[in-house]
């Protein structure tokens, strides 16, 4: 199942008195948060809409206010909360890139057919991301998520194809 809404933030605290909000950016792109007008904030497992007052930028947090949330103790309640848009306003990927919440929970199948395991998280080196696999025996598989590796991923049946290089995984 495809994630309606993306997280493309964590609140790690309050900045100021007035309200702002020191973000820990979840996108590739900080910037994009320039563009929304309003978000989601994720508290108890129930979605509050915000509109967005300003956002500004220190490296690598993104500062933001909301509007209605005027002051230090307002933003520290939301504190640890996530940030979120719904699909339809996220980013463009390029062809051949998924969000990472529709890599999670994809089944890992190997060229002979047999399944590898579960993707249970994609870590992100910078040079590629790799994806960790579990597999039955609870133990985790690295696979680098590259074209001679990854062949084929379809997000809709959650299902990622493989071709292992030899010597990737204990036989």
């Amino acid at each position: 199942m495809v994630e309606k809404y993306l997280q493309i933030g964590k609140i790690v605290n309050a900045r100021g008195v007035k309200g702002e909000l020191k973000v820990i950016p979840l996108t590739d792109d900080a910037l994009r948060y320039e563009k929304l007008d309003w978000v989601y904030v994720e508290r108890n497992g129930y979605l509050e809409k915000y509109n967005i007052d300003h956002v500004r930028f220190a490296n690598p947090f993104v500062l933001l206010k909301l509007k209605g949330i005027d002051n230090i103790d307002a933003a520290e309640k939301l504190k640890e909360s996530f940030i979120m848009i719904d699909r339809q306003h996220a980013i463009q990927l390029p062809q051949n890139s998924w969000f990472i919440c529709d890599i999670i929970g994809c089944s890992v199948i190997l060229e002979d057919g047999s399944v590898l395991g579960e993707v249970t998280d994609v870590l992100q080196t910078g040079s590629n991301d790799v994806y960790v696999v579990k597999n039955e025996v609870k133990k985790d598989v690295l696979i680098p998520a590259i074209k001679s590796v990854v062949k084929d991923v379809n997000i809709e049946s959650k299902i990622i194809r493989v071709s292992l290089p030899e010597g990737l995984i204990d036989e």
